[in-house]
């Protein structure tokens, strides 16, 4: 791709849809009918352009954002092909804030299934305009009106066909463009539409006209005079619609046969909005002041990174250009970190290939960068004089974690450096180390994102790990007040060990954390030694008391104690502190404490009463069921130690149709005949 293309000259769309649904097949067939490519790659195969990185040939299925831009009829039009799988959201959401128009393919054979939900609330979230593309039309059970009726049940919404399918018995042949009246086979030619299709597409093309005529008051003017439009009336109409999304808009055809790409090609660049009918906020990281950025060639240049990708070559960054237009070798300011970049070597991605951009690009326009030293996912690059900072879409909370043990010693120095690596590339992974357990964790959006980043780490960067399930981060504390008294005595021919100390402990409320109190009077204990009676105490916090959990909640008093005028030191009253804090714990009634999470599960009508029966069997407790259209919502809470792999459990009950969002809510007591168990289970452990 050579040519240039102004901002009013570039579509940005995203293929959203459930997996499977064809909209890596819809990408190649759009890159093949272009030219971008001399032959139609399939998916069965392993060859397409979208789908290139090996994990995703042999799963056959697409795990990653790939950009795929192509050329009809002047204008330039970036596809973002995203992943289907609900584990890898992080990836549709990084294409939806980079897009336009947001394209949710569906299978026509199919229907609505629950990533077809799943995406259509997140454009909606990211007030992104929809059209529809029904795949898979020349399946024999495809069904172009069913498939409309269930979208009606789904949202409500105005859906407009834009196309009619031509079928012959179980053949498709084509489609009427509603908006010419022609009709357009695999080969794109306009020719004569079936004479028995005549009453629909005249019936459909004036509902067409009608919605055209709604998106500007002098076309409404001009409708009520002459009622009808010319073509072009009516894709200035459409377009505004739909820009403004009040309207959805229906295509059909097969990706994989070819029929009526060209024709939905053709649509992107007469109807789908320009860049320039996008706005995005940004703040001015120098006055703080709130700037409305609009695709702008000659506007203040804002670039922002929406996808990283680290290799062993280096880092790649690829970015949308919000605003202003980039220069082929720029000095840039990070917005966040207020260090400059050096921006050189741009390219247009297109696939794994790396097509070379010695002019810069436009705003509006997706680009490639390599070799960014500070930027990372999400950051701004702009001008010094002009710093800009554009926020980045909002993340959903992990629902799935491995610990991750280190094979050996090289691979423990590995471990951090490859998380920090695989986490730039993706933002919905984290990784953390749980003190409480001391175990490190990897946490994402499912067991196939989790799993696929832990291959990701070993072949790229060489770390192997063992994965196992986290043990649960629980908690000690006491539900009653207790004293003990401890003596520590200690002499070995010279100068001893000598401290006692009296103390009281006491419940406080869950968040509380620790408390330490000194009621001594009378110089019993010698205020230079209360905080080391406090430092043998923190030593306990850690470790725990009963079962090895950290001690929350609690108030330790010391209230009396002795001490040597001789043998009386620091580590004496360390060792007593420490001791009579143990057994003062041990007679306050302790219980553990384990995280309950809130829980919020969207299933289809049907499955509710399996859900929420399986809820009750994992301890949860239902606060709440919520019916939107054929859907059920289901909110709890539920202990993390009965949904720890919940996501693969919820798939396996509702065949894959059932999505869930989980957050820590607060930490409740185990059960005491569980608490028994772990109890008895950590002291085998220490003994």
């Amino acid at each position: 791709m050579t040519n240039s293309y102004q901002t009013d000259k570039i579509r940005n769309v995203v293929l959203l849809g459930h997996s499977g649904c064809g909209k890596t097949s819809l990408a190649e067939a759009m890159l093949f009918d272009t030219g971008a490519t001399t032959r139609l790659g399939r998916i069965e195969d392993g060859n397409t352009v979208s789908d290139y990185e090996a994990e995703e040939t042999s799963r056959k299925m697409s795990l990653n954002l790939s950009i795929v831009p192509c050329e009809w009829e002047g204008h330039k039009i970036n596809v973002l092909d995203a992943p289907g799988y609900n584990d890898f959201q992080g990836e549709m959401l990084s294409g939806l804030h980079v897009a336009d128009t947001a394209v949710i393919v569906l299978d026509a054979s199919a229907g609505v299934e629950v990533g077809t939900q799943l995406t259509w609330q997140m454009a909606v979230e990211t007030n992104k305009p929809i059209v529809i593309f029904l795949n898979k039309m020349d399946r024999a059970n495809a069904n172009f009106q069913k498939v409309i009726d269930e979208l009606n049940k789904m949202v409500e919404a105005i859906f407009v066909p834009l196309q009619l399918p031509i079928r012959q018995g179980e053949t498709l042949n084509g489609v009427v463009d509603l908006l010419s009246r022609k009709a357009r086979t695999g080969t794109g030619k306009p020719s004569q539409p079936p004479a028995d299709l005549a009453d629909d597409i005249e019936l459909a093309r004036t509902q067409i006209i009608e919605h055209a005529a709604e998106g500007d008051n002098a076309l409404m003017e001009k409708y009520f005079a002459e009622e009808t439009l010319n073509d072009e009336e009516i894709a200035f109409g459409l377009r505004a619609r739909i820009a403004n999304r009040q309207i959805v808009p229906i295509f059909c055809g097969s990706a994989t046969n070819n029929v009526a790409v060209r024709a939905f090609m053709h649509a992107i660049v007469t109807i789908f909005p320009a860049p320039t009918a996008t706005e995005m906020k940004a703040t001015n990281t120098k006055t703080n002041a709130e700037e409305i950025l609009k695709a702008n060639p000659t506007g203040p240049l804002a670039l922002q990174v929406f996808k990283t990708v680290n290799d062993q070559y280096g880092r790649l960054s690829f970015m949308r250009i919000w605003s202003g237009t980039l220069k082929g070798d720029s000095r840039l300011l990070n917005t966040r970190v207020g260090e400059e970049e050096r921006v050189s070597g741009l390219f247009m991605p297109r696939g794994k290939e790396q097509l070379s951009l010695s002019e810069g690009a436009v705003a509006g326009d997706i680009i490639g960068v390599v070799k960014l030293s500070e930027t990372k996912t999400g950051d701004t690059l702009a001008e010094k004089n002009h710093p800009l900072s554009v926020p980045m879409f909002k993340l959903g909370e992990p629902v799935y974690a491995v610990a991750l043990t280190p094979k050996t010693q090289g691979d423990s120095a590995k471990l951090g450096p490859s998380l920090t690596r695989i986490i730039e590339e993706d933002l919905t992974l984290r990784s953390r180390y749980e003190s409480a357990t001391r175990q490190s964790l990897l946490e994402g959006m499912g067991e196939m994102h989790v799993s696929i980043a832990v291959k990701n780490m070993q072949a790229r960067f060489g770390l192997n790990v063992d994965v196992s399930i986290p043990k649960v981060p629980m908690r000690e504390t006491v539900t009653k007040i207790a004293s003990a008294q401890y003596r520590h005595k200690k002499q070995s021919g010279g100068s001893g060990q000598f401290g006692e100390v009296w103390m009281r402990v006491e419940p406080l409320e869950r968040g509380a954390g620790f408390e330490y109190k000194s009621e001594v009077f009378g110089g019993a204990i010698s205020s230079s030694y209360l905080p080391s009676i406090e430092k043998g105490i923190r030593q306990v916090l850690d470790q725990g008391v009963i079962a090895g959990c950290p001690v929350v909640d609690v108030k330790a008093i010391v209230y009396d104690g002795k001490e040597h005028p001789v043998d009386s030191k620091d580590i004496a009253f360390q060792i007593a502190g420490r001791e009579s804090f143990k057994l003062a714990f041990k007679d306050a009634t302790p219980v553990l404490l384990e995280p309950i999470m809130n829980i919020t599960i969207t299933v289809p009508e049907e499955y509710t009463g399996d859900v929420s029966g399986d809820l009750s069997t994992r301890r949860g407790r239902l606060s709440g069921m919520e019916q939107v259209r054929s859907n059920t919502i289901i909110t709890a809470q539920v202990p993390l130690a009965e949904v720890q792999r919940y996501s693969t459990d919820l798939r396996s009950i509702t065949q894959g149709r059932g999505i869930y969002t989980m957050t820590v809510s607060h930490y409740e007591a185990v059960p005491s005949h569980i608490a028994a168990e772990i109890v008895a289970s950590a002291q085998k452990v220490t003994q």
